[in-house]
């Protein structure tokens, strides 16, 4: 393979050193909270927030003067954003089936799906309040009829965001918080005097929630690993350097450590491309944020073919996939490690984040590789169930169990077995004697 690489980002040595600082204040602020529970929470919130409110949980007049103070037209396009994410969350859902079959005579196997019972949806909100956070985590798990749904944001310059507070309560929120950072989901996993533990904890954040929802996995469920923001442009010269440029700092500008990855077969685009970031930077008003994360994280690469293009691409797992060439059909059909696909240049990112109705909260750090985002079937449970209806039933699979048991060694297991064929088979096992 002729790879290129044009620009390069941070080099993975020193990305593990950040990871292994956040690691250790991770572990460390997580302890705070389970020792000391709300008072940490507070003394948290106060250090990194400057907030220390009475109550953390918004009343529902809070709830409800908030909301007062968000504008017509903001309220009727949130409401737009959910319906759309409810509509594809509603179709997802109908598709999970519950099942229920006749293996044998005589013997019903079969699942149910079940809504986990509590979940604590982290909306991330310090820096830019992110709106569309709660239409994916809240919305999504009123869809999936989770019966306890919270939620926690940072607040935002000093308050509650009220079109945040707003989207969080439209989307079926029971209990809404104003919490940030690890303190919130530290908070919601573990338990205080005030915040009952949930379930299940989802929803993205940055390097300090993935990682407090990474070291939390285990004593609560989590969607998936969901940390800082990463994007890829795959495109051919069916493009232009403006609509590659745009599409990269469009999503660099969500924090200092986003990477950015222009993958393509075209030098002409990929230098060109260069050219047009260096020029945006001087005009993008969240310059600060994109040209850090550029600086760092940012990556050209060029290839020589489409399938050089597609390896490269499964191997970096990016979050979000931007397909802009002349066989955007060909990497949907063939591309099998990723977040989200954005087929074509008439779609982007950005509508993935905020409205189109697929889901924004996806997976990071080659987490692609085996797993997808956060959609209706991360609120359910599959669980299986059997009956076996008759004697006959119970004799034979009782016997073939009571041999397999024998031939591992587990002579307790056999004899579950062996009482069933005993009980039930009247002395006649058609497929052979149960053991001794």
């Amino acid at each position: 393979m002729a790879i290129e690489y044009l620009k390069r980002g941070k080099p993975e040595s020193e990305r593990s050193e950040d990871d292994a600082k956040v690691r250790s204040i991770v572990e460390g602020t997580l302890k705070e909270i389970e020792a000391r529970g709300d008072a940490a929470v507070r003394e948290l919130s106060e250090k990194f927030d400057n907030y220390s409110p009475a109550s953390f949980r918004l009343s529902a007049s809070e709830i409800d003067a908030l909301m007062n103070q968000v504008s017509q037209r903001d309220m009727e396009d949130i409401k737009f954003a959910q319906e759309q994410v409810r509509k594809f969350a509603e179709a997802q859902r109908a598709s999970m089936l519950d099942i229920e079959v006749e293996t044998m005579p005589g013997v019903i196997l079969g699942h149910k799906n079940i809504p986990v019972q509590s979940v604590g949806c982290y909306v991330p909100g310090g820096k830019f309040p992110m709106v569309a956070s709660a239409h994916m985590s809240v919305a999504t798990a009123s869809v999936a009829e989770v019966p306890r749904i919270i939620a926690a944001t940072p607040p935002f310059k000093g308050a509650p965001n009220p079109a945040v507070i707003a989207a969080m309560h439209l989307g079926g929120a029971h209990e809404i918080y104003v919490l940030g950072g690890i303190q919130a989901v530290g908070a919601m996993a573990i338990g205080t005097e005030t915040i009952d533990p949930v379930h299940m904890l989802v929803g993205p954040g940055n390097a300090f929630v993935a990682e407090a929802k990474r070291q939390l996995f285990g004593r609560v469920g989590i969607d998936l690993f969901a940390g800082p923001t990463e994007t890829m442009v795959i495109a051919d010269e069916t493009v232009d350097a403006e609509m590659c440029a745009t599409d990269l700092l469009g999503q660099a500008e969500h924090g200092y450590n986003s990477p950015a990855v222009l993958v393509t077969n075209s030098r002409k685009l990929a230098t060109e491309t260069l050219s047009e970031i260096d020029r945006l930077l001087k005009i993008l008003p969240t310059a600060d944020t994109a040209s850090k994360s550029w600086e760092d994280y940012g990556e050209v690469i060029l290839c020589d073919t489409y399938d050089e293009m597609l390896a490269v691409a499964d191997d970096i797992a990016s979050e979000h996939v931007q397909v802009m060439t002349d066989r955007d059909d060909w990497f949907l059909d063939n591309m099998t490690c990723y977040g989200a696909l954005f087929l074509g240049a008439r779609t982007n990112v950005a509508n993935g984040d905020k409205v189109i109705g697929t889901n924004h909260t996806l997976p990071t750090k080659k987490a692609g590789r085996y797993t997808g985002g956060l959609w209706v079937g991360k609120f359910l449970k599959t669980h299986s169930y059997q009956k076996v209806l008759t004697d006959d039933a119970a004799a034979e699979i009782g016997a073939y169990c009571s041999r397999l048991c024998m031939l591992e060694g587990f002579v307790g297991h056999a004899e579950q077995a062996n009482v069933r064929v005993r009980r039930y088979g009247g002395g006649n096992v058609p497929y052979g004697e149960a053991a001794e």
